[in-house]
């Protein structure tokens, strides 16, 4: 059989060629390279092979003389080489930086038989100059069990960069997600638009600005996950903003609104990609890289784990697991937790003797560490975890904990993930500084996003629970379906020391004696402390219960299992303006 392919293939993309054709139609093959009379590569089938793949899966009463023609070789010939994506030099310079092309990308995320099929593989056929699939590829896949849509850029044409056959790829597998309801996984290699063939896709009504407008519609309907393997610049950064979840690969990754170049030209600043946009500013300055990955399988692993907690819509419930053991005895919680309000331990310790071993799944791990927001899984039943962690400053609330923790009930109530509150903190941060960065405004967003979260809510003062964080913190007037105190808690105003200086200052310093004032300050803050003590909140219903500390998860597995199908409404509205 001879086939003949488009002028510009280098010798190792005809001897490719050349193999899967002979291997697809058991036939020998030559492969000739635009005009030239003198096949580029030969390959002859395998004797062992007996028959074609295609005559191999003839049924039996079909006519066993009948297989593909020279016709279909031709469009083997064809897919074939589009497979190979762009020019050889560019496959080398990935794995110079360490990333797989994204064919063997795919094959690391979805198997040998995970992807279900591609849409698309022609587009830009027909281009000047070879553009396989124009730089993009779209289609279905199973991973993990699960059916999903995927995009994933092929940087080895044009750098990834979106143009308009692209574009029109991407947009059709979002309008398709919206209709199928089945997640959406992007694979983001990209430079951003090419500048130079920009008409067409720029500013249409179906160009690249429909990628955000397609987002927002997706928005809290499927799953959105965003994996990036580059730099990606301008509107190539806005995808991993507007996906649910973001993975950023260590030392690979990198996403701002302009170039390094651009940077310098606008504003003079010298800077590099890393220092711009890379993983750790990301992760620990913006906020908007959920996870860091050390490598491309590491990141793989991370969505492997995220997807076991949620449905894949808006309409379905988290897959449940089987049950298992915390990692730690529940009797050791007492111990755990210091009495003194002010002795710091780790959020993370009470934790691992609540949820089932191995489930606990920590997103935003390195942006406003004073509140924990985490999956686990309490029975098999997946949860979503909004805790204070005295640890780092002490549990208080900081702007930027603030809004973390806004953004993650916001999306567990969309995905229908249980919430679980974990309460010890002072409150709200004050100070010039913070309120600078809108503690205001960032606090009223995580207060509206507990207000209006629909899905079972628990809430458990742990020890502090002071000021407006038990507001934020689903506390009595947040519609949760529990408030279960451990003997350690205290719900106030504020703490004691704050109380006495606030009420009794003048009174105490009127008090000439050093050892009466002090000895009259112990006994206010001893009567102070009495008054907020978990015991006094429920014995006036403040609280619904205080349990044993040793059987806390088992309280919170039973709550949780009985309030599963509880059904709650907001108020007919179009939507809130607070988010």
């Amino acid at each position: 059989m001879k086939v003949r392919i488009a002028a510009g293939a280098s010798d190792e993309e005809a001897s490719a060629i050349a193999a899967a054709l002979a291997e697809h139609v058991g036939d020998d093959v030559e492969v000739y390279v635009g005009q030239n009379d003198e096949p580029v590569a030969t390959h002859e089938a395998l004797e062992s092979q007996g028959t074609s793949a295609a005559e191999a899966e003839t049924p039996p009463d079909a006519d066993d003389d009948l297989g593909p023609t020279e016709r279909e070789a031709q469009l083997w010939a064809e897919i074939e080489e589009i497979l190979e994506g762009g020019p050889e030099k560019y496959k080398e310079r990935l794995s110079e930086q360490g990333k797989l092309f994204v064919r063997d990308r795919l094959d690391l995320w979805f198997g040998e038989d995970g992807l279900l099929f591609e849409d698309g593989k022609f587009a830009n056929f027909d281009a000047e100059g070879r553009l396989p699939g124009d730089g993009l590829l779209t289609g279905a896949a199973e991973f993990e069990g699960r059916d999903l849509h995927f995009m994933a850029n092929d940087f080895t044409v044009k750098a990834g960069s979106m143009a308009e056959r692209g574009v029109e790829k991407f947009l059709r597998m979002q309008q398709r997600a919206l209709k199928s309801g089945q997640p959406v996984l992007y694979l983001m290699d990209s430079s951003g638009g090419r500048i130079d063939q920009q008409t067409g896709f720029f500013a249409n009504r179906e160009g690249i600005g429909k990628y955000y407008y397609n987002h927002s519609m997706l928005s809290g309907r499927v799953p959105q996950i965003c994996v990036l393997y580059g730099p990606c610049i301008a509107g190539a950064a806005y995808t991993p903003v507007f996906a649910d979840f973001t993975i950023m690969v260590e030392g690979m990754s990198a996403m701002a609104i302009a170039s390094p170049r651009m940077v310098q030209m606008v504003t003079g600043e010298e800077i590099d990609m890393q220092e711009l946009g890379g993983a750790q500013v990301h992760a620990r300055e913006s906020g908007s890289a959920d996870l860091v990955a050390t490598d491309e399988e590491h990141a793989r692993e991370l969505v492997a784990q995220l997807v076991t907690y949620l449905p894949d819509n808006a309409d379905g419930k988290p897959p449940r697991s089987e049950p298992a053991e915390p990692a730690r005895s529940p009797a050791g919680i007492d111990a755990v937790v210091p009495q003194h309000p002010n002795r710091g331990y780790d959020m993370v310790d009470v934790i691992d003797r609540i949820v089932d071993d191995g489930s606990y799944f920590e997103l935003k791990p390195d942006y406003g560490k004073e509140i924990i927001t985490a999956y686990a899984r309490i029975d098999g039943r997946p949860i979503g975890i909004v805790a204070n962690q005295p640890a780092h400053r002490a549990g208080a609330i900081f702007p930027d904990a603030a809004e973390k923790a806004a953004e993650f009930i916001w999306k567990s109530d969309a995905f229908n993930v249980p919430l679980l509150y974990l309460c010890d903190t002072p409150g709200f941060m004050a100070g010039s500084q913070v309120e600078k960065e809108g503690i205001l405004e960032k606090g009223k967003k995580f207060i509206y996003a507990t207000s209006s979260a629909t899905v079972p809510k628990q809430t458990v003062v742990v020890r502090k629970a002071y000021g407006a964080g038990i507001y934020a913190m689903g506390g009595p007037a947040y519609d949760p379906e529990s408030i279960i105190g451990l003997p350690s808690g205290e719900i106030a105003i504020m703490g004691p020391e704050a109380a006495i200086n606030a009420v009794y200052a003048r009174r105490l310093s009127e008090i000439d004696d050093e050892d009466e004032r002090a000895e009259r300050e112990a006994e206010l803050r001893e009567e102070y402390r009495e008054d907020i003590d978990i015991h006094r909140m429920a014995s006036e219903v403040v609280v619904d219960e205080i349990v044993p500390p040793s059987t806390l998860r088992t309280e919170l597995a039973n709550r949780f299992a009985f309030y599963e199908d509880i059904e709650k409404s907001l108020p007919s509205k179009k939507h809130g303006t607070i988010i």
